[in-house]
């Protein structure tokens, strides 16, 4: 990022109030910023919701005070849900996310919130690689008209509203099967260990070049997860004898009603989500941790050390 020395450095904090943790450490990372002379920045509900905990004169509002360009980094304390919120805020940028977790263990965010203070070091000393996520544009049609042009980070859902959904799903413009269903996740390999998973689908490793489709309770012979490389369109199609409309929603976050004939399409993005790494910690790592996956095997170990 090219930066004049004699500018100010601006770094964004995406945080919440629900909980007292998220609290305590947006003021911690706040103060932290504001004692190395760093410009912190707030979206304008966030800034609005913490100024009974901190002195918002002195943090700086996202799109007033500071452009989106303007931004060395973002520190994001929540969830894999908080940085959803953070990728949308940066949609289009450079910035790079630094998730840090509190309370749970997540997919995206990497840091755990009991190492706020060497992470808050290390963003400053800008001590950390950018690990670029794919991203797919996501545009909903209905007789030809654009009803929703949007993207997602994780998934894009076709879901039922009342009503179990006819669909066709295609690849390519090519029908590959039709059925009835709650719904179809169409993923990334981020999302795949998301509603995707949920749903039954596979989890992929991120560095991996594909897109999923995974059908939702499906009542069909025909129900697999499809992977399909980067260059592929995925299509799913409402079909027009459906009784309800379904509705898609992007990210849990983007939602749009979906009338029956209505047509879905999901397509890699020019653009991508930008995850600072402080650490070299492998996918599987984050995985077994995630899902407390047993790594000993089912009979416990052997004398000697052995593991069954």
């Amino acid at each position: 990022m090219s930066m004049q020395l004699d500018e100010p450095r601006r770094i964004l904090i995406v945080s919440h109030t629900h909980r007292d943790e998220a609290v305590a450490a947006t003021v911690e990372a706040v103060t932290a910023l504001l004692a190395a002379d760093v410009v912190p920045v707030l979206d304008a509900q966030d800034r609005d919701d913490f100024s009974p905990h901190l002195e918002v004169e002195r943090i700086a509002r996202l799109g007033d005070d500071v452009a989106v360009a303007e931004l060395e980094a973002a520190i994001v304390l929540g969830g894999d849900g908080t940085i959803l919120r953070a990728a949308e805020l940066l949609r289009g940028s450079e910035c790079p996310i630094v998730g840090v977790n509190l309370g749970h263990v997540g997919f995206l965010a990497e840091m755990e919130s009991f190492d706020l203070t060497t992470t808050i070091d290390r963003v400053l000393r800008r001590d950390y690689t950018v690990e670029e996520r794919l991203t797919v544009d996501v545009r909903a049609s209905l007789d030809g008209h654009l009803i929703a042009d949007t993207w997602a980070l994780n998934e894009a859902s076709v879901e039922k509203q009342r009503r179990m959904l006819e669909v066709e799903i295609g690849v390519d413009g090519r029908p590959i099967s039709t059925f009835a269903c709650d719904g179809v996740v169409l993923a990334t390999p981020t999302g795949s260990t998301a509603y995707a998973f949920s749903a039954g689908g596979p989890i992929v490793w991120p560095s991996v070049q594909a897109m999923l489709i995974v059908p939702i309770a499906a009542h069909a012979l025909f129900d697999r997860p499809l992977v399909t490389g980067t260059d592929s369109e995925l299509r799913v199609r409402i079909l027009p004898e459906n009784i309800g409309p379904g509705v898609l929603w992007c990210d849990g976050r983007r939602r749009t009603e979906l009338p029956a004939g209505s047509i879905v399409t999901v397509s890699r993005s020019a653009e991508s989500v930008k995850l600072a790494r402080l650490n070299a910690g492998v996918f599987s790592d984050r995985l077994v941790r995630k899902f407390h996956l047993p790594t000993s095997g089912w009979r416990g170990s052997r004398r000697g050390g052995e593991v069954a």
